[in-house]
C-alpha cells in the first residue's frame, strides 16, 4: 500500500509539473500564432498589441501584452457590415492604426463581386480600442477610383500617405502598388502614383487554370511601409497568394526628392522572403512588422501555409519571428523558420501562456 501511495504522489506531481511546464515557459513560443489567420497585422501602444486579420464577413481585434499569447488574448468584434451594400462582403486585410489621436481601422471590402473591391475605414476617438464607438468614415479612393485592396498608411516628414495594391484600369489581370499623398486619416488628397508592378520572373506565378477568367494575374499586393536609421522601405507581396511561390519583395526610396516620384524608388531584383519545402513552410507573405515591448527588437508577422497547394483559403496562418539589418540598411528576414521550433518571445515578456 506504501508503495502505491508513493507512486500515486510521484504520478501526480510528475502530471502536475508536466501541465505547469506546457502551460507557462519562460519567454518562449512556436509558431503559428493562432491556427489560422490571413493578413495579420498589429499596432502596439501604450504597453499593448492591437492585432487583427481577414475574416471576410466582420472585423475583429485583439489586444494582448504579448502577440505570442494571442490563443489567450481579448477580442472583440467592432464592425459588421450592414447587408446589401457596397462593403457587406469580402472584408480583407485589416490594419489598425493610431493617428494623430485617433483610432482607424483601415480595410477592403465589396458587394460580392471582386471587381467591386474598394478601400473603407473605421474611426474610434476613444483612448482604448476596445472602448468608444467605431464610427463607419466611408470608403477612402484616389480621383481615378480603381479597384484597391490593401491600404496601409503612414507618416513621413509630418505627411501621411497611403499606399495599396489596385488596377490600372478596370479589367482584372494585373495588380500594381500605388502611393497617394493624404489630406487626413480618412480622405486622399490628389492622384495615384504607380511605384511598382510585376516585372520579375517571381512577381509572375499566376496562373488560374483555363477554366478562370482571367487565366492569370501577375500580382503586387500587401505594401508595408517600414523606417529604419531614417530610410524608408515598403515590403510587398508578389505572385499569386493561391500559388506556393507567394513572396516579398522590397522597394527602398533613394533618400531624395518626392516620394511620389516613380523614380525615386528602386525594386530589389531577388525576393526578400520567400518558401522555405526544408522547413515545411509555403508562399509566405502579406506581412507587417512590430517592435518588441523594450523597442530593440524588430519582427516579422505573416502568413504561411504548412503544406504545398493550400492557396490563399483557411490553411493560412499568422507567424512571426524576429529580423535583423544589412549592412547597407536594408532589411533581413532570413528564412521562414519551422513550426516546430523554439523562439525566444519579444525581449522584455517575463512569462507567456502558451497552447
Amino acid at each position: 500500500m506504501k508503495r502505491f501511495s508513493l507512486l500515486l504522489i510521484l504520478t501526480v506531481a510528475l502530471f502536475s509539473g508536466n501541465v505547469m511546464s506546457q502551460s507557462i515557459t519562460n519567454a518562449t513560443f512556436l509558431n503559428p500564432l493562432l491556427p489560422s489567420g490571413a493578413d495579420p497585422f498589429s499596432f502596439y501602444k501604450d504597453d499593448y498589441y492591437y492585432y487583427t486579420h481577414t475574416l471576410g464577413n466582420r472585423i475583429d481585434i485583439w489586444k494582448t501584452k504579448s502577440l505570442a499569447d494571442l490563443p489567450h488574448a481579448e477580442r472583440k468584434t467592432i464592425f459588421t457590415p450592414p447587408a446589401g451594400t457596397a462593403y457587406s462582403k469580402n472584408l480583407w486585410a485589416p490594419e489598425i492604426q493610431h493617428i494623430h489621436g485617433k483610432w482607424y481601422v483601415y480595410f477592403a471590402a465589396d458587394d460580392g463581386k471582386n471587381e467591386n473591391h474598394r478601400l473603407y475605414v473605421l474611426e474610434n476617438a476613444a483612448l482604448d480600442p476596445f472602448q468608444g464607438q467605431w464610427v463607419f468614415k466611408g470608403k477612402i479612393a484616389d480621383t481615378s477610383d480603381k479597384w484597391a485592396i490593401d491600404g496601409d498608411v503612414f507618416e513621413y516628414k509630418k505627411r501621411l500617405y497611403m499606399i495599396w495594391s489596385g488596377w490600372e484600369g478596370t479589367v482584372n489581370g494585373q495588380q500594381n502598388i500605388y502611393i497617394a499623398k493624404m489630406k487626413n486619416p480618412w480622405t486622399i488628397e490628389g492622384d495615384r502614383v504607380l511605384i511598382s508592378m510585376p516585372t520579375f520572373e517571381w512577381e509572375k506565378d499566376g496562373d488560374l487554370g483555363s477554366g478562370s477568367n482571367p487565366s492569370h494575374v501577375n500580382v503586387n499586393e500587401g505594401p508595408q511601409a517600414m523606417m529604419h536609421n531614417k530610410k524608408l522601405f515598403i515590403v510587398f507581396s508578389a505572385s499569386g497568394c493561391w500559388t506556393d511561390n507567394y513572396a516579398l519583395g522590397l522597394l527602398t526610396f533613394t533618400g531624395r526628392g518626392n516620394i511620389l516620384d516613380a523614380s525615386k524608388w528602386v525594386k530589389n531584383g531577388q525576393p526578400l522572403f520567400k518558401q522555405n519545402k526544408e522547413n515545411g513552410v509555403f508562399a509566405p507573405g502579406h506581412n507587417s512588422f512590430f517592435k518588441s515591448p523594450d523597442q530593440k527588437e524588430d519582427w516579422i508577422l505573416y502568413h504561411a501555409n504548412d503544406k504545398p497547394g493550400q492557396g490563399c483559403g483557411r490553411f493560412r496562418s499568422p507567424r512571426a519571428q524576429r529580423f535583423s539589418w544589412n549592412k547597407d540598411g536594408t532589411p533581413n528576414l532570413g528564412e521562414p523558420v519551422k513550426t516546430a521550433t523554439s523562439l525566444d518571445a519579444p525581449s522584455e515578456n517575463k512569462q507567456l501562456t502558451t497552447r
